[in-house]
C-alpha cells in the first residue's frame, strides 16, 4: 500500500471510530425518551434518505441498480442495519449506565471475531500469539463488566441476555465490515447507500411488527426531547461514520482497517470521564488489556504470518449467506 493511500484510510478508519466511540453515551440519554427499536429505525431512516440524495446526485439513478446482487445486499445491509444497531442498543439499553461502557468494550473484540471468522471460512487454526490475545482481551473485557465484583458472576444471568444481544450485534458488523470485498467495483457511497436502504426496510418490517405486537410509538413530545441527540446520531455516527468507515477499509482493507475500532471505547472513557463519571482501576485495566492484546495480536500476525490475515475470498464468504 502507498504511504499516501495508508495515511489517508487511517484517518478515515479512526474518524468513524471516534465517531461511534461517542455515540454509547449520547444513545444513554435518547434510550430513557425512546425504545432500541424506533431509535434505531429512525436514525437509519434519516441516513438512508441522506445518502440516497448524495448517489443521486453523484452517480445518477442508474447507480441504484442492484446488478443481480440484492440477496447479499440485503443480506449484509440486515447485518450492519437490523442486527448491529437492534442488538446492541438494546443491550445497552438492557444493561442502564453500565451499558455505555459495556457496548463499547464489547466493539473492541471485533478484530479478535474477525480472526475467528477467518478461521471458520478458511479453515486456518490462529496461532498460539492469537489464541493467548485472545484470552487477555476476553479477561480485561469481564474486568470491565464485573468493575472486578466477583459477585457479579452470581448475578451473570440476569445481564447475559442483554451482553448475548451486544455481541450478535458485533458479529453483524464485522461480518459487514467484511462484505464490502464482494463490491470491489462499487464506490463506497453506492454500497454504503444499497445497504443501508436494503437494510433499514427490513427494521422498519421489524418496527411494524413489533408495535403491532404493543411497542410504543414515539410521540412528537419524545421526538422533540431527544431533537439534538437525533441529529447528532444521524450526522455523526450515522452518515459520516459509514462512510469514512466503508472508505477507510477499503483502502487499508478489513483486517487491518477494523484495529481502528479499538479507538471506540477509549473515546467513550473519555467522554464518560468529562460527564463527571469516576473510573474504577478495574475499568481502566480492563480497557488497557483489551486495547494492549488487540494491537499486539495485529501487529504479530501482519509481521510474522501475513498470509493468515489476508481477506475473505469472496467465494469462501458466500458460504455465510
Amino acid at each position: 500500500m502507498k504511504k499516501n493511500q495508508v495515511l489517508i484510510g487511517a484517518l478515515l478508519c479512526l474518524t468513524a471510530s471516534i465517531s461511534w466511540g461517542a455515540m454509547f453515551p449520547v444513545a444513554e440519554r435518547a434510550l430513557t425518551y425512546i425504545d432500541p427499536f424506533y431509535f434505531s429505525f429512525l436514525r437509519y431512516l434519516a441516513v438512508s434518505v441522506i445518502l440516497a440524495t448524495l448517489l443521486f446526485i453523484k452517480e445518477g439513478k442508474n447507480s441504484f441498480s442492484l446488478e443481480g446482487k440484492g440477496k447479499k445486499l440485503l443480506f449484509f445491509g440486515t447485518m450492519a442495519f437490523t442486527v448491529y444497531n437492534f442488538l446492541i442498543f438494546a443491550g445497552q439499553d438492557l444493561l442502564g449506565h453500565n451499558g455505555v461502557i459495556i457496548a463499547s468494550i464489547m466493539e473492541s473484540l471485533m478484530p479478535m471475531i474477525s480472526i475467528l471468522i477467518l478461521w471458520v471460512f478458511k479453515n486456518t487454526r490462529p496461532m498460539k500469539y492469537t489464541i493467548a490475545s485472545m484470552f487477555i482481551a476476553l479477561i480485561g473485557a469481564i474486568l470491565v463488566i464485573t468493575n472486578g465484583d466477583i459477585s457479579f458472576l452470581f448475578l451473570l444471568k440476569d445481564s447475559l441476555i442483554p451482553i448475548l444481544f451486544i455481541l450478535i450485534g458485533v458479529i453483524g458488523w464485522v461480518i459487514y465490515t467484511m462484505g464490502g470485498d464482494q463490491f470491489n467495483g462499487w464506490s463506497t457511497l453506492r454500497y454504503s447507500t444499497l445497504t443501508c436502504i436494503l437494510g433499514t426496510a427490513v427494521s422498519a418490517i421489524i418496527t411494524f411488527l413489533a408495535t403491532a405486537m404493543g411497542l410504543s410509538v414515539p410521540t412528537a413530545e419524545v421526538m422533540q426531547s431527544i431533537y439534538g441527540e437525533m441529529i447528532f446520531m444521524i450526522i455523526f455516527p450515522g452518515a459520516i461514520a459509514l462512510l469514512s468507515w466503508n472508505s477507510g477499509i477499503k483502502l487499508l482493507t478489513p483486517i487491518n482497517g477494523i484495529l481502528f475500532i479499538n479507538l471506540v471505547p477509549i473515546t467513550t472513557l473519555v467522554i464518560v470521564f468529562i460527564q463527571g463519571k469516576s473510573l474504577s482501576s478495574f475499568e481502566l485495566l480492563g480497557t488497557f488489556l483489551v486495547i494492549y492484546a488487540l494491537i499486539q495480536n495485529n501487529y504479530y500476525q501482519r509481521k510474522n504470518l501475513p498470509s493468515q490475515v489476508e481477506e475473505l475470498n469472496p467465494r469462501k464468504l458466500k458460504k455465510i449467506i
